[in-house]
């Protein structure tokens, strides 16, 4: 099956659509031609109701991260967004959203990575996608691996998730804006 076929297939699923509290929505970009891959966590209310990746405060955060306008971000032949899960998981109780549903990377993830050959590096945006990706080469906590994010390049690049807990997590993780953002600016410019 062509990538196409496969994305309006995945864009059509409808797998865990009565676990969903706004029914399914799958949410992702990607083209053969991709060089970067962003792999979040789910998309949450905001992007399943304007159904484009990222767009939303943390969207912006991570554009600001990466030094990236909209135009480049959303040029799906540049910037490839496979989320852990496609759709709105829904809200928990203390106003976050809930995990990603674990129906979407087995089903898709590898399928979709088997078009997108031209990937040069990863990002890992949240402990799901480091969970699901590194497996047991990641370390105890999400600020350990994107600490020791330079052990997994330049495959992969492990980072917080930008939502606004992260602003809190960068106030006591100064070495973050000091190491990390400009090695992962240096990569993005390569391959974005």
């Amino acid at each position: 099956m062509s990538l196409e076929g496969l994305l309006r297939e995945a864009r059509a699923c409808t797998v865990c659509q009565a676990a969903l509290p706004l029914g399914a929505r799958p949410v992702l970009q990607a083209a053969p031609g991709a060089r970067l891959l962003i792999v979040g966590q789910a998309p949450g209310r905001k992007v399943h109701a304007t159904g484009m990746p990222w767009n939303d405060a943390s969207g912006d955060r991570l554009r600001e991260w990466l030094q990236l306008d909209r135009s480049v971000f959303y040029d799906a032949a540049r910037v490839a967004i496979v989320p852990m899960g496609f759709c709105y998981p829904g809200a928990t109780d203390s106003g976050g959203d809930r995990p990603p549903r674990h129906e979407c990377a087995p089903l898709w993830h590898a399928r979709l990575l088997g078009h997108l050959r031209e990937i040069g590096c990863t990002l890992l945006v949240g402990q799901y996608a480091q969970k699901h990706y590194l497996r047991s080469a990641r370390k105890n906590t999400l600020t350990e691996t994107v600490r020791a994010f330079a052990e997994y390049g330049p495959r992969f690049f492990p980072l917080p998730h930008p939502s606004w807990r992260s602003v809190g997590w960068i106030r006591q993780n100064r070495w973050f804006e000091e190491r990390v953002l400009p090695d992962l600016r240096e990569a993005v410019r390569r391959l974005a």
